[in-house]
């Protein structure tokens, strides 16, 4: 228990500073969404690149893993999206933005940190297999989602049209591609380059923490509470239960599983935030889930972590 505080309690005091940093009006409205654009444009980006580009992919790669995962994590958007629509009465680009959020978990933040301080170093292998896939698949559901409703109308040309440039333009999936074309390619960065672009990554998860803080203070956990609960259930319960079901089913091994379900039960990650911010739609919600699931994630992982093999 102690080493799920030692991880999360952490993530927690970056939030909070940058919820005082709102508070205190010591940075404008613009200069948090600045700072965000900052991090989702270009800091995160890098930080992407830089580990995948360094992955061993081909030693660990594993289809199985993948489906036992991303099954889980799509079934959870898709619940989440409906719900939000027909049970919440959301609009359909709402529910999509609210479905996102329980699509894409606390990969890096939580996931990695988790497994590692329970099962070791080279216990990390599947998660990285996994990571490596994450963004990609996630936004290329969410952004197919709501660019098809937003074409509502057009020729299927057109959406397609919208879908990939949207996820061409989309400067994470540009630096997981890049990041893909090093790895595979052979290339060496030289090493003023990599370590210039180190520096840059370090700062991307830390900067990232404050302004989801400062976000979290303009957009206080009040309103609509529904969709935040059923998004908190499908992350911490839906998710893993249908990762471990489906991984058990496909024969993974142990270090599989582990890394699969620990990932797949963490809190939904910043990028549910950044997936409402870019096309403005249920911010609120987006940030109120993030805040709380976190919180609850603690209980929840210490559980999983009792049970897994």
């Amino acid at each position: 228990m102690q080493a799920l505080f030692d991880v999360i309690l952490p993530v927690f005091v970056v939030i909070a500073a940058g919820y005082g940093v709102a508070a205190l009006k010591i940075a404008s409205d613009r200069t948090i969404d600045e700072t965000l654009n900052f991090t989702q444009r270009f800091a995160i980006p890098v930080m992407l690149f830089l580990a995948i580009s360094d992955l061993d992919i081909q030693t660990n790669f594993s289809f199985s893993l993948l489906i036992s995962y991303y099954s889980g994590a799509l079934t959870c958007f898709v619940i989440a999206t409906l719900g939000a629509h027909f049970i919440f009465k959301r609009a359909i680009e709402d529910s999509i933005a609210i479905g996102f959020c329980a699509l894409f978990s606390n990969t890096l933040m939580l996931g990695l940190p988790i497994t590692e301080r329970a099962y070791g170093t080279d216990a990390l292998a599947s998660n990285f297999v996994i990571i490596s896939f994450h963004s990609a698949f996630c936004y290329l559901v969410g952004i197919t989602a709501m660019e098809t409703v937003r074409n509502r109308g057009g020729t299927p040309l057109e959406a397609l049209t919208k879908i990939t440039k949207a996820m061409f333009s989309n400067a994470l999936v540009i630096g997981i591609a890049l990041g893909f074309a090093v790895n595979l390619s052979g290339l060496t960065l030289p090493y003023v380059v990599r370590e210039g672009l180190s520096m840059i990554g370090a700062s991307a998860i830390p900067i990232a923490l404050v302004a989801l803080g400062a976000v979290i203070y303009r957009y206080k956990p009040e309103g609509q509470i529904g969709p935040v609960v059923m998004v908190m259930i499908l992350s911490l319960f839906v998710h893993p239960i249908v990762t471990y079901s489906l991984g058990s089913e496909l024969s993974l091994s142990d270090a599989q599983i582990r890394s699969a379900v620990i990932t797949a039960a963490v809190a939904p990650g910043i990028n549910g935030y950044v997936f409402a911010n870019m096309y403005n739609r249920a911010k609120r919600v987006a940030a109120t889930t993030i805040l709380a699931s976190t919180l609850l994630s603690i209980p929840t992982v210490w559980v999983w972590l009792h049970f897994l093999p």
